[in-house]
């Protein structure tokens, strides 16, 4: 089996375009038609964009009739990757840092991991404190609560508590995320 490339299957495009659009009747909006807000046939529509050798592609598939419009579809489909990746851009990016505590953490050590999650917090990350019980020392659970509340109490000022303390397997985890900051 040397030489072969994995079998790829073909994006299907998101749009239907010229032949591929199904519908008898359509209405075609766009700068290349009079009045800019026709219904009319498919085959029509579709004459009037190759005469200007641009395509007929199906921008609102649900409405009725669908919507087409006479533009270049190769720029069309450019222009919406462009939004897109902008709008991947624009979106706000959440980091979650986790901090790790023992059912049995020292006080300087829990000052210590409290110092790192302010500065987490003022950073704009979301923090994921969780208390990890290994061994014997799950029957310390009112202990590792205790240990998360007093954190939280203690983060007040930086961040506000999305999910209170909870068991899941031998953790128990807690969120704390970070206060809008006042622009």
């Amino acid at each position: 089996m040397r030489g072969r490339k994995p079998f790829k299957p073909r994006r299907e495009e998101p749009y239907k375009v010229n032949q591929k659009i199904r519908a008898r009747e359509v209405r075609v909006v766009g700068d290349f038609v009079e009045g800019g807000n026709v219904v009319m046939s498919t085959d029509e529509a579709i004459k009037i964009a190759q005469q200007q050798d641009l395509d007929l592609v199906e921008i609102s598939p649900n409405a009725n009739p669908p919507v087409c419009k006479v533009i270049d579809y190769a720029k069309f489909k450019y222009e919406q990757k462009k939004k897109q990746k902008e709008i991947k851009a624009n979106a706000a990016k959440t980091v979650l840092k986790e901090i790790r505590f023992g059912p049995n953490t020292d006080d300087h050590d829990f000052d210590f991991k409290l110092k790192h999650a302010m500065n987490f917090l003022k950073d704009g990350a979301k923090v994921k404190a969780y208390v990890h019980f290994v061994g014997r020392s799950i029957v310390f659970k009112e202990r590792g609560e205790m240990l998360l509340l007093k954190f939280a109490q203690s983060l007040e000022e930086y961040g506000q508590v999305e999910q209170l303390p909870r068991m899941e397997g031998k953790r128990m985890n807690m969120f704390i995320a970070p206060k809008a900051s006042k622009k």
